[in-house]
């Protein structure tokens, strides 16, 4: 699938059947909850010399300027947000790998936050159906290694900078359940989406029974009190079928956003694209 030159502009799954419960995570994996060094958290807390930030500050813009290098050619993307903690065992970890695979064939790039878990199995999906499989760290705890269904990752530091890769080359995104970060992912994601930073890209939540408990309280509360509009509830799709999913992404993403299927533009080595 290609993007446009100019800008970036049926049944329930088994896995999720009604009256049937996953197995609990027993996962141990401290994957994200720490970092090799202390220097983001050191830059976080309180003001420092100005000589200091102004050094920091240069960090961060050459990882904006790695990841737009080694990122610039991997689109169409679809990204996969989801918790690090499911094993492949985990009816949430087949969903997920079948999720990846039916956007692979669909021919959008499959992007994840590389790591394991959901992340592991939509990329393992994309792999699966001979897709392009690509992933966006952040710097994890010394044990730990990106998953190895990638063709290509960048590692990154700083959250805000691998949120922002994670949204700049997508057309969609898929929330499989997680926790704290996933929350964090599709609620920013749903912000620029409200604030008209990014275009109107289809948000989904796949497992319906995990995610409606979520949707009845921005029903019941925010939207009862005002504090958010219909249209910030409507816009979710919600689903257990990756066929109906990929289906809604392709007619809410070809026509209006210009992707065609063909050849995509070479990479110029000479600019840090590969």
């Amino acid at each position: 699938m290609r993007e446009p030159e100019s800008e970036r502009s049926a049944s329930a799954h088994p896995a999720l059947a009604p009256n049937r419960q996953p197995p609990p995570t027993t996962s141990t994996d401290d994957w994200g909850k720490g970092t090799r060094d202390a220097d983001e958290q050191h830059f976080l807390h309180g003001p420092h010399p100005r000589r200091s930030e102004l050094w920091h500050s240069l960090r961060i813009l050459r990882e904006f300027v790695r990841g737009f290098r080694a990122l610039h050619f991997v689109g169409p993307c679809v990204t996969v947000f989801g918790s690090a903690r499911f094993k492949e065992d985990h009816p949430y970890y087949a969903l997920a790998r079948e999720v990846g695979a039916k956007v692979a064939k669909a021919g959008f790039t499959v992007m994840t936050g590389g790591g394991p878990g959901i992340m592991e199995a939509a990329n393992r999906g994309a792999k699966d159906a001979g897709g392009t499989s690509v992933g966006c760290n952040i710097t994890l705890p010394s044990e730990q290694k990106p998953n190895p269904y990638l063709d290509r990752w960048v590692e990154v530091k700083y959250f805000y900078v691998r949120k922002m890769l994670l949204e700049k080359y997508s057309y969609a995104f898929i929330a499989m359940p997680g926790g704290i970060g996933t929350l964090d992912e599709i609620f920013e994601t749903a912000v620029l989406i409200q604030t008209q930073k990014i275009q109107n890209f289809p948000i989904v939540l796949m497992g319906k029974s995990y995610w409606t408990p979520l949707l009845d309280y921005l029903r019941s509360v925010q939207l009862a009190t005002g504090t958010i509009d219909s249209e910030d509830v409507s816009r979710w799709i919600v689903s257990d079928s990756p066929e109906e999913v990929v289906a809604d992404i392709l007619e809410r993403t070809l026509k209006p956003f210009g992707l065609s299927y063909g050849a995509k533009p070479k990479p110029r080595w000479w600019l840090g694209e590969s």
